[in-house]
């Protein structure tokens, strides 16, 4: 019987495939790492701050929207698009509105 003189590269053994995996697992550990706010929230940042005034003005108009629409005075429909609408408004009042302002160069 002839012995095989064959060398098998490090790549075709199942150690290089355990390493693979190892890396696979790392990178997705790396990744989820990376997003951890996009996947689970603080939450201090699902409530508003308190002393924001745009949210305590949205807040006063919502109110206000949400009354007359229980009175009948407006529809379900109307009241979102005030909604949106007073969302808006109290940005522009209170200068929360527009983009972040460019860094000092």
């Amino acid at each position: 019987m002839a012995e095989s003189s064959e060398q098998v590269s490090f790549l075709d053994r199942p150690a290089a495939r355990v390493v693979a995996l190892g890396v696979a697992l790392l990178m997705a550990a790396a990744l989820a790492w990376m997003h951890r706010d996009d996947l689970f929230p603080p939450p201090e940042s699902a409530a508003p701050a308190a002393n924001d005034p745009v949210a305590r003005c949205l807040a006063e108009r919502a109110a206000d929207i949400d009354r007359m629409a229980e009175e009948g005075t407006i529809t379900q429909a109307q009241a979102s698009l005030f909604k949106s609408r007073a969302e808006a408004l109290c940005e522009a009042q209170q200068g929360g509105g527009g983009p972040p302002p460019l860094p000092a160069q």
